[in-house]
């Protein structure tokens, strides 16, 4: 099994970094504006006190700052360092090291498992597909891929890396909603 991730790590970071090259890093702008919306969470937080300043979005931003809270808790002081998986470019193999030095260098501290960029945004986006129109909502998906291409394009997280970000941040937004919607807690049904 751990094999078979390591092959699909390898494999997705070796086409990102291909279409990188082929296109002379005319997608690093793009994919760099995308992992802005993560860096920190900041956007998301003032997503969610915009959200909570007008009632009849308040519910949903308070969803979305307790999803980011779980979310944050789960990553960044337990998982990532219970796992200690060090990023790609940290590794010790040079292909990856010489991939992330191509697409401009990003450095950060944590761990790398799980992509904290990605379950910020999985949490958030969560929030936004279980309260909203479903017809619609789905759509906030394709940001959650985004952002997780983004962090593999850069080489700072293996695609299973972002894998667990999706899961943590989708139970993360889970939790949320139900407490948010479904307990008496803020007023949800029970």
């Amino acid at each position: 099994m751990r094999e078979l991730g390591q092959l699909y790590d390898y494999t997705l970071l070796h086409f990102l970094h291909h279409l990188a090259e082929s296109t002379n890093g005319a997608l690093t702008p793009f994919f760099r504006f995308i992992s802005y919306f993560g860096d920190n969470g900041i956007f998301f937080i003032a997503l969610s006190l915009v959200l909570i300043y007008f009632k009849k979005t308040r519910k949903l931003g308070i969803c979305i700052l307790i999803s980011l809270a779980i979310g944050a808790i789960f990553t960044s002081l337990f998982l990532k360092n219970a796992i200690g998986r060090h990023r790609p470019y940290l590794s010790g193999v040079d292909e990856y090291y010489n991939w992330w030095k191509y697409v401009g260098g990003l450095h950060y501290k944590e761990f790398s498992f799980p992509s904290g960029h990605t379950t910020a945004t999985m949490a958030v986006m969560m929030c936004i597909f279980l309260t909203c129109n479903k017809k619609y909502s789905w759509l906030v998906f394709i940001f959650v891929a985004l952002m997780g291409l983004s962090r593999n394009y850069f080489m700072v997280h293996y695609p299973t890396d972002v894998l667990g970000g999706i899961m943590v941040g989708g139970v993360s937004g889970l939790i949320s909603y139900l407490i948010c919607y479904k307990s008496k807690l803020l007023g949800g049904r029970t």
